[in-house]
Parts: C-alpha cells; structure tokens; sequence
C-alpha cells in the first residue's frame, strides 16, 4: 500500500506526514504500553526446534517409558478392582508417570520461548493489551483490522508457509517412496522406527526452513514497529515543547532568574568594602572580612548600566569607589561573584583595600 503523501500550497511536504524518527520518549511510552518488535515466528520455531531436540535426545527413554505405563496399565486391568481407593491410586500413579514423561518437554517450551522472547524485546511489563476496553469489541473496528494491511500481509505469509512446508513433505516422501515396498517384510517395531526416523527428517527440515522466514519475519515486525512509530515535524516540536518547555516560556523563565540573581548581587553591593571602576563602563565590588575569610571575594560586579547601578548604590551607602582600569577589566574577566580573587591578585587587591583602610581612618 503506497504511504499518501500530504503537500502544502507551494508543493512542500506538510509538517503532519509521519517522515521522523521517533523519539526516545515515543519509543519508551511504547513500550510501557506492550508495543515492541516482536516475531511470534520466531518464537513458534524456536518452540518447535527445543521439542524436537527433546524428542531426538530423549525419545528412546520416553518410548520406553511410555510402554512401561501402557504394559503396567493392561497388567494391572486384569486384576483391577473397581473401587474409590484403587481409582484415586490407579490415577494418581497414571498422572504422575504422565507428568514425569512430559515435564522435560514442558520445561524446554518454557525456558526457550522465555529465552527468545527476552533477547527479542527485553524485560516488558505492561498491562495495556489486557485491558477491557470498547474499542476491542467494536465491530467496526474489528472489521478494519481484519481488511488492513497487517492482516493481509499475515494471510499471504501463512498461506506462502503452508505451500511451502507441503512442498517440502511432498518431496521429502517422494524421494522415500523405494523405501517403502520393503516395510511389508518388517516387523512393527522397525515400521515404527522408519516412521520415526521419517517424521523426524520432515520435522527438522521444516525447521529449516521456518528458521528462515522466521528471520525474514523478524526484519519485517522490526520493520513494521519502525514505521508504525515515526511522528510528524509538529508532534516532534509538540514533545519538544511538553518536555523541555515552551521556548517562549523557557527565555521568560530565564530572564526572571537573571532578574533575581541580579537582584540578589545588588542586595549585597551595601555590605562591600569596595567598589573597584573601570571608571566608565565596569564595576567590581570586593568584600573582605578578616576573621571569617581567607581572601576578599566579589559581590557584585557587571558593565554598563549595571555597573552605573553598583556605583550609584556604592555612593549612596558610603562605600568607596576606586578607580583602577586594568584590575577592574582583570577583575571583571576572570572572577565570578561570590568566588575569591585568585592568588595572583592579591597583591593588587590588597594594595586597593590598604588604601581604603587609610582612607577610613
């Protein structure tokens, strides 16, 4: 089925045609929902091969063991009385060797579709498929699903399956045929084991050949859950914005923390022992209290109209405003606030706070 392709006006693609990606948080909210690449062929023929390496390794032990059952139920026939008590233990015996004759194959199944099944997708907990939902029983809805693609592509891929897996018994009996004319002269045991040994080359063979197509399957469903998840430009800039914000929103946020911290720097411009200028566009003020602090450390500092502004509240709470040029740019350049003045400044600022010192005194 040809994807329809939507354009604009000006004969561009429109932003609603699903040509993106999808994004981690797609995928994850996915997955969270049950929805995973995932080939049920895969699974079934993996399934398939651990029965038939149960059988192969096992089937002696399992046909010796069957007969055991079989011969100890006709034995025991003869001399059975019916009863609650001897019924109770005839069929407690009979499911326990039952039991015992296929828990190593229940096993296999188990563990292998466990096993395939992770590696295909992973740990996946989800609720979502079974939820009752009105949806599922709509009738409408059941209709497009059973005429959609999907449901084409897996009829066309069943029925290739069967032709296939016919074909291939076809052949594998035709060329057995020569040796079915000397059966009539053999016993029922060795019958039963050419049939045996037949079935198990026709199994393993469709085994083969299910491998295959269940790797063909497998690139399909990746393939299929790929296509299935890509998004539109606008629901990408739609998740964009729910997840990191409106830019809008997000600049108005940031200029309100500007804002703040600016506020904040102002605040601590009174407290400062001095403001050191550029004198014109830069302004650093420098705080130092000897029995608290290692070094002086800036408190406010900023250019242009900021630096008018540091100055203008330096004067009006009587801190001293020292002109230095190249400390000031130094200053400026180099220190943030509220951090202390590097090492290789001290001796410049310490020379600026003596002087402010004298002049206090």
């Amino acid at each position: 089925m040809c994807a329809l392709r939507v354009f604009n006006m000006t004969g561009q693609r429109s932003d609603q045609e699903k040509t993106e990606k999808a994004t981690p948080k797609k995928r994850q909210e996915a997955r969270k929902k049950g929805q995973v690449a995932k080939s049920q062929e895969l699974a079934s023929v993996a399934v398939l091969l651990a029965c038939l390496a149960v059988f192969y390794f096992g089937s002696y032990h399992m046909v010796g063991r069957m007969l055991n059952v079989m011969r100890q139920l006709f034995v025991e026939s003869a001399q059975f009385n019916i009863n609650c008590n001897n019924i109770q233990h005839f069929l407690v015996g009979f499911g326990n060797e039952i039991f015992g004759l296929l828990f190593p194959l229940f096993l296999a199944v188990f563990s292998i579709a466990l096993v395939v099944n992770y590696f295909q997708v992973g740990f996946v907990a989800s609720t979502e498929s079974i939820q009752p939902k009105l949806s599922k029983i709509n009738p409408i809805n059941g209709f497009q699903r059973l005429f959609s693609m999907k449901s084409l592509v897996e009829l066309i891929k069943n029925v290739f399956k069967i032709l296939i897996i016919v074909l291939l018994v076809y052949i594998t009996i035709k060329g057995e045929i020569e040796n079915f004319i000397p059966l009539a002269e053999q016993s029922v045991g060795e019958i039963l084991v050419y049939i045996g040994k037949l079935s198990f080359k026709i199994v393993f063979r469709t085994c083969l050949l299910l491998i295959i197509l269940a790797i063909f399957d497998y690139l399909y469903q990746r393939w299929e859950y790929e296509k299935s998840l890509r998004m539109s430009k606008q629901e990408v800039k739609d998740e964009f914005k729910q997840t990191e914000g409106d830019p809008i929103i997000r600049a108005r946020i940031k200029r309100l923390q500007r804002e703040a911290a600016r506020k904040r720097m102002m605040a601590s411009v009174p407290k400062a022992d001095v403001v050191i200028t550029n004198p014109t566009y830069l302004a650093v003020a420098i705080h130092y209290d000897q029995s608290k602090m290692l070094a002086p450390k800036v408190v406010a500092k900023g250019r242009g109209h900021i630096a008018e502004k540091i100055k203008q509240i330096a004067k009006e709470n009587s801190v001293t405003i020292v002109e230095d040029k190249p400390l000031a740019q130094i200053l400026y350049k180099m220190v943030d606030v509220n951090e202390v003045i590097p090492t290789n400044l001290y001796k410049a600022v310490a020379e600026v706070m003596a002087f402010v010192y004298r002049m206090r005194r």
